[in-house]
């Protein structure tokens, strides 16, 4: 499949920048800091085409209002697509130097699905930049099991081999493929312009390589809900779950009840992407969270 030549439009109506990491990883993120306040920072998922499109949304209702900042992660969107060693430790490093460098002031995190648990990671390693953490979908509260570290790294070596991984990722990458599962998380028709958005992304130099990290599971924190979500103390957190085709939440419920600063809400009926289907009750929902 031939890569696309031509540059990568823009994901949101806001000035876009880059930033280096500590890790020495060059990171693209949109920024309006027009007016003061409170800074919002918006996390978009992890899958074959993620960018800070999936983010579009939050930022037109928030933009104008009040800070908004929304971050490319490692390998997506305009930030660095070199094949490298993605990781969740990776992903949360960046989170966190993105927080401290960048936004400085101490931030209300919307974020969705398996960057939930980066995002966690984060608030671990900078606790004084997070406010709240609002998590769309997040994963780490399942019941099921993930495979053994070793049959992730054994994954990884087969999906990166010459041939074989561009050829995967083109199967995966095809705008048939990504309609398709844009369409298992979303309750009535995808919106055209996410479609085309998460082609082109997909069609980007290097695009295949954190998306095959992502399907190797190796960027899933083994038991998340202990590891991480649990060792967040009393910051305030509110989850946003109904039905998604890729995650489940058993374990949410009796996790909630045994932290008092988490809340839950269903939003019902939506499939991982609320914000996009449900945005007026999307954000009635988040002011009244950050309003306490």
């Amino acid at each position: 499949m031939t890569r696309h030549n031509t540059p990568l439009p823009e994901a949101l109506t806001a000035t876009r920048k880059d930033f280096f990491t500590d890790d020495g990883v060059r990171l693209a993120y949109y920024v309006d800091d027009s007016v003061s306040g409170r800074p919002l920072v918006l996390i978009h998922s992890i899958n074959a085409a993620a960018s800070s499109f999936e983010m579009r949304p939050l930022c037109d209702r928030y933009r104008g209002r009040r800070p908004v900042y929304s971050l490319d992660l490692p390998g997506f969107g305009h930030s660095d697509r070199s094949a490298r060693d993605y990781s969740p430790e990776l992903y949360g490093r960046a989170i966190a130097d993105f927080l401290s460098r960048i936004v400085v002031e101490p931030a209300d995190l919307v974020v969705l699905s398996l960057s939930c648990e980066f995002a966690a990671r984060a608030a671990l390693l900078a606790p004084g930049q997070v406010a709240s953490l609002v998590l769309i979908s997040p994963t780490g509260f399942g019941a099921q099991s993930l495979p053994s570290p070793g049959v992730a790294a054994t994954a990884i070596r087969v999906l990166n081999l010459p041939f074989l991984s561009q050829w995967l990722y083109d199967l995966v990458a095809t705008r048939r493929s990504i309609a398709y599962f844009l369409g298992l998380c979303c309750v009535g028709e995808v919106p055209r312009e996410m479609i085309d958005y998460a082609y082109a992304t997909s069609h980007q130099p290097g695009a295949r390589h954190a998306p095959l990290t992502f399907l190797s599971t190796r960027l899933f924190t083994p038991d998340a809900l202990n590891q991480l979500y649990a060792k967040l103390g009393e910051l305030r957190a509110l989850v946003i779950a109904d039905q998604d085709p890729f995650v489940t939440f058993e374990q949410l419920e009796p996790f909630v009840v045994e932290h008092p600063s988490w809340h839950r809400i269903s939003l019902a009926p939506h499939k991982g992407l609320p914000h996009w289907e449900k945005l007026e009750d999307t954000a009635e929902t988040l002011e009244q969270f950050w309003r306490g």
